[in-house]
């Protein structure tokens, strides 16, 4: 499942999006009960095309590492998972309860599950209730965990990717991560445990990189 949503086509995202939100009418019952909603179908494709529903790793670390307070983050997974690891700032909202949580529909939300599908669901749900700066993690949870907690540079690694890597170390110590060296293909993420639970205090902040020109969804 790891990165499944993001390297889908447009139109199978459609698809996806539209199945799922089928799923959670039928079986789970919607959320918006006594609501009517419309999509905007071709603003949606828009959107969904131009991956501007996304937030990278990086982008979402430099923003905590800044003390941004322009935003609300959201992990949409279990209570237990929340208490064994969230991202620094985040509010638990399981899915279910999206509705009656209280967000402002001016305000900018970023929401992230483990992987993509449950973000996806309530991103869908929230742009069709009129929230409008509604994000995505790109990659969910894993990707936080690939790219910030246990970055790995290869033992071929190229001069770029070890600047680009000694960068994001500093990034990693900031959020209690591990950085790798070497062993080009080990899943590191699933093996590492993850950081303690505590808001980073970081002493001098480092610089995460920029957004990067996104690659699908």
């Amino acid at each position: 499942m790891k990165n499944f949503f993001p390297k889908l086509s447009l139109n199978k995202k459609l698809a996806l999006l539209a199945f799922i939100l089928g799923l959670i009418a039928i079986f789970a019952g919607n959320p918006y009960r006594g609501s009517s909603v419309t999509l905007d179908t071709k603003e949606l494709s828009l959107i969904v095309d131009k991956t501007v529903d996304h937030v990278s790793a990086e982008e979402l670390a430099d923003w905590i590492i800044q003390g941004k307070s322009d935003f609300k983050l959201l992990d949409l997974r279990t209570e237990k998972e929340f208490n064994e690891y969230h991202i620094p700032s985040a509010e638990l909202v399981p899915l279910a309860e999206l509705n009656q949580y209280p967000l402002l529909r001016n305000e900018k939300i970023v929401l992230y599950s483990e992987g993509g599908i449950h973000s996806a669901q309530a991103w869908m749900l929230l742009r069709a209730n009129g929230y409008k700066a509604v994000y995505m993690l790109f990659g969910g949870l894993e990707e936080w965990a690939d790219k910030i907690l246990f970055p790995k540079l290869a033992q071929n690694a190229t001069p770029e990717q070890t600047t680009a890597f000694e960068k994001m170390k500093e990034v990693s110590k900031f959020f209690g991560g591990s950085p790798q060296v070497g062993g080009a293909t080990e899943e590191v993420s699933s093996k590492k445990p993850m950081p303690k639970l505590e808001m980073p205090t970081g002493g001098s902040a480092p610089t995460a990189g920029k957004k990067k020109k996104k690659e699908g969804c």
